[in-house]
């Protein structure tokens, strides 16, 4: 199954479950991909900024790749992401084959002129072939790329195997209006925009002219259901659950904490056995943990799925 530019709905960012060695977890990527099929998310994403990709080896990597595209029929898309073109090759090949639907591919942070920029997307593309649909991850904050409108139009109308927008800029509202601006003139071709940022702006997002969103969060019932509710009109009903969530929504995307945010409530969900990150990697102090399970009980008074 490749993706296509008309995917929409919800691909969570899943992260990289570790035991506290270090050791791969295995039984909880079982467990944690089973359980983004029956919230409804309409696809997966592995091996990005938050599965801590950087930490596996080449073979770690494929291996996890392989594991969650083998115990699920959704469509899963794999970070490629590399310093040299030679890994993300022998990478997006090896992934390919087990099954995925499509890589993402984020710039270098030493790329800084738009022609940089649209030079490197099509020597990616050549590197992994034609025929593999990718994704443009825009995340400036991050990657210190800033990608305006125009430049992602380049890339999307050199490239037709980029079929995805990865929609991580901020603030990007006016972004994703200029890109569905150009659609609307003729002058950009059908592309997916699925929205970052731990779903911290997506109640716009989706009202901007978003299909959905592609990033993580500890509860991604919710970001399934601002996306339904927004496609379906029911405006009111988005923002009020979207609403309920910010609090810790917000206390997530502290960064260099959001992580470990994430991890201990997939834990204390029982999705995860273990919040551990692999080494280097940080954790929660007792306060942290306090304070996650004060805004998890407040949670819970709104959203019943919070009860833990």
């Amino acid at each position: 199954m490749r993706l296509t530019p008309d995917a929409k709905g919800v691909f969570p960012i899943a992260p990289t479950p570790f035991h506290p060695d270090g050791r791969i977890d295995e039984a909880s990527i079982d467990k944690m991909t089973d359980f983004y099929g029956e919230i409804g998310a309409t696809g997966l994403t592995v091996l990005g900024i938050m599965g801590e990709a950087p930490k596996l080896d080449g073979a770690e990597a494929v291996a996890v790749a392989s594991r969650v595209i083998r115990r699920t029929k959704l469509p899963v898309v794999i970070g490629v992401s590399a310093p040299g073109f030679a890994a993300m090759g022998s990478l997006t090949r090896a992934v390919m084959e087990a099954g995925a639907a499509a890589v993402m591919i984020a710039p270098p942070s030493s790329l800084r002129t738009d022609d940089q920029i649209v030079g490197y997307y099509a020597q990616a593309a050549e590197v992994i072939g034609p025929d593999v649909p990718f994704v443009i991850q825009d995340y400036p904050l991050t990657l210190s790329v800033v990608m305006t409108p125009g430049v992602i139009r380049r890339i999307v109308t050199d490239n037709p195997n980029c079929v995805m927008l990865k929609h991580e800029d901020w603030p990007g509202l006016e972004k994703i209006s200029a890109l569905r601006a150009f659609q609307r003139d003729g002058s950009l071709r059908p592309l997916s925009i699925l929205c970052g940022n731990g779903g911290l702006f997506l109640d716009f997002e989706c009202e901007r002219g978003a299909d959905g969103a592609n990033t993580g969060y500890a509860f991604p019932e919710m970001l399934v259901d601002v996306v339904r509710l927004s496609a379906a009109g029911e405006r009111e009903r988005a923002h009020d659950i979207f609403d309920a969530h910010l609090p810790l929504l917000r206390y997530e995307q502290q960064p260099g904490l959001g992580l470990a945010v994430r991890k201990y409530v997939l834990m204390r969900r029982g999705i995860l056995a273990s919040d551990a990150q692999r080494k280097p990697g940080g954790g929660l102090s007792a306060t942290a943990k306090a304070e996650v399970d004060f805004l998890l009980d407040r949670l819970a008074r709104h959203d019943p799925r919070a009860r833990l």
